[in-house]
């Protein structure tokens, strides 16, 4: 008997790690992986794996105030991603969105709709990806909120954001401006996507079409009280930054292993000409493994506060996508020919490790920070 026979159908705490990743992998290498081709090509948005996986534990581990359980959540995030990139990307997004929820302190946020949205019964992502380079210096902030009794009135329009649909919600950030003009701080919010707030198709990108992506447009949206994350915002992200970057890793990893089975899987009949290629498997394997003890030693301490930390975790990070742009581009390499048809794995891999170095924040991104943190000043 496995430990699925004599367990509760709906996850909870009291959950064994080695049942929450026998529930998810079994998701993860059936249905999901069932479905990869579909979510990658006719970007198909898996909500019903979603919902599976929120049952089975996928998107809880992490939660609790002193930071639950993170190695278990990335290690659901690992095998999510290793069948599927653009899931790995919607468990990570919804993983932060309840992350946000949970630390928000909010009643409002927190008890059954942190309940509902930790078990896959509500949906969430998050739309941080410009308030996070602008925060850094990178760009302008394209939300602006102003004060009104009982909230604050906001508009604007961010580019992408993933993991939306009508009726459902993510977190994003405001800059705040006085009357005069003049800023005064950010405020960080759960915006819900109800009539008021107006979704408009993206272009069609390479991959991450299974993402539900779009544009958002905001115009004077009134966001009241029990829709505050945190006022001001700035305190708030500074405690949570390296959780929420650390959370990203399992999607890099994911993309790893994948890679290396791929790479694995034709070694009987092309292994005696594949030696003479670079990063071979046992090579990437070994180096795949140590990121991973890494990372579990890091999860440890998600809100460690120390700049060391920090910039471990970025460090960590970007070990993680570059690791997986050189495994993807190394399976493709291994496959040869079968590796280049549309529907392969390892092609579809190589997009979603793209994805990956440049989802926020970039590989770029994390060496203007990890300049800036080491030098405590902005790179010219």
């Amino acid at each position: 008997m496995n430990l699925a026979d004599a367990s509760p159908s709906i996850f909870d705490f009291s959950w064994p790690a080695a049942l929450v990743m026998e529930r998810v992998t079994a998701i993860a290498d059936g249905p999901l992986a069932e479905s990869a081709y579909r979510i990658d090509r006719e970007g198909y948005y898996p909500l019903d794996v979603m919902a599976s996986l929120g049952k089975a534990g996928a998107f809880g581990a992490h939660l609790g105030l002193n930071g639950g359980r993170y190695g278990l959540a990335l290690d659901a995030m690992r095998a999510i991603s290793r069948r599927c990139g653009s899931t790995g990307f919607l468990t990570w997004s919804h993983d932060v969105c309840g992350l946000y929820m949970e630390q928000s302190g909010n009643p409002a946020l927190t008890g059954d709709a942190l309940q509902n949205h930790m078990l896959g019964r509500t949906f969430g992502g998050t739309a941080l990806s410009n308030p996070m380079k602008a925060l850094a210096g990178i760009e302008k902030m394209l939300l602006r909120a102003t004060k009104v009794p009982g909230g604050y009135r906001v508009s604007g329009a961010l580019p992408w954001v993933s993991h939306i649909a009508p009726g459902q919600y993510c977190g994003a950030i405001a800059a705040v401006y006085h009357e005069d003009g003049s800023r005064s701080h950010e405020i960080m919010f759960m915006l819900r996507c109800t009539g008021d707030v107006a979704l408009r198709q993206c272009p069609e990108f390479s991959g991450m079409e299974g993402t539900s992506t779009w544009g958002v447009r905001l115009d004077g949206l009134f966001v009241g009280e029990n829709d505050i994350i945190a006022d001001p915002a700035q305190p708030f992200i500074a405690r949570i930054r390296a959780a929420f970057v650390l959370l990203q890793i399992g999607m890099a990893t994911g993309i790893v292993q994948g890679s290396i089975d791929s790479m694995r899987e034709v070694e009987p009949l092309l292994g005696h000409v594949n030696q003479f290629l670079q990063d071979r498997p046992d090579e990437l394997q070994a180096e795949y493994e140590e990121l991973e003890a890494r990372v579990a030693r890091l999860a440890l301490t998600p809100y460690d506060g120390s700049k060391d930390y920090l910039l471990d975790v970025l460090d960590a990070r970007t070990q993680g996508s570059e690791l997986a742009l050189r495994a993807s581009q190394s399976a493709l390499l291994h496959q040869g020919a079968r590796g280049y048809l549309l529907s392969s794995a390892p092609q579809r891999r190589v997009r979603e490790a793209h994805f990956a170095a440049i989802v926020t924040p970039a590989i770029k991104h994390l060496r203007w920070e990890m300049a800036r943190l080491s030098k405590e000043e902005v790179p010219a």
